[in-house]
């Protein structure tokens, strides 16, 4: 056995997880196949098989790392209001999705493979039921929040997969050639596929007034 090969970190779930999501900036969710992972890590696809069942199991495995990742970068304080970690958290969120090509795609639907989200959960609902929230007010607003996010980033990686990528069809002067008998429409391709950084604070600020509309929260 050469000394390269010994000194191999051991084949386990996190590490399998790791290479899939630094592959996926490279291929895509389409283009991401177990026999890929498997070649950077230079084992045969076989073997991911005694750690994953199917891709989908390791899509969790993936959305579970991408979330112990973010949450390491995004403290709670407990000085915030629910709508100061509102932002917070799905700015952070929205943060981590886009350092993955198709990171959002990824992350929606997918189960989380153990319960270290229920620290920040936990944290997350005491602090809305704290607020005035009951616990299935504080559940569905929070849980909008992050469905607003999500939606969000699909659309945005839908035109730019990367920050410094942009599909091609999406050239906003072109789009409002074509639809040059369209007024209104042709003017808003400069609000739907430019400044995505500013739409989406707009978009969660109408989100965070709906919450307190709703629920008659402060």
């Amino acid at each position: 056995m050469s000394t390269e090969r010994a000194a191999r970190p051991p084949l386990d779930r996190k590490r399998v997880a790791g290479t899939a999501l630094a592959l996926l900036n490279e291929t895509g969710l389409d283009g991401l196949t177990l026999r890929a992972i498997a070649g950077e890590l230079d084992v045969k696809a076989p073997a991911l098989y005694w750690h994953f069942k199917d891709k989908q199991a390791l899509l969790d495995e993936m959305a579970t790392e991408m979330y112990r990742r973010m949450v390491a970068g995004i403290a709670l304080d407990p000085a915030d209001g629910w709508r100061e970690w509102t932002r917070k958290a799905n700015r952070g969120l929205r943060e981590a999705l886009l350092a993955y090509r198709d990171g959002a795609r990824v992350f929606s639907g997918s189960r989380f493979t153990g319960t270290e989200h229920a620290p920040r959960m936990e944290d997350t609902l005491r602090l809305f039921t704290a607020a005035g929230f009951g616990l299935g007010e504080a559940v569905r607003a929070s849980s909008t929040a992050y469905a607003y996010t999500i939606g969000f980033v699909v659309e945005e990686q839908g035109v730019r997969p990367l920050p410094d990528e942009r599909r091609e069809g999406y050239d906003i002067e072109e789009r409002a050639r074509l639809l040059a008998d369209f007024p209104l429409t042709a003017r808003a391709g400069a609000e739907i596929f430019a400044d995505y950084a500013k739409h989406f604070e707009e978009g969660l600020e109408i989100v965070l007034a709906g919450i307190a509309a709703r629920y008659g929260v402060s």
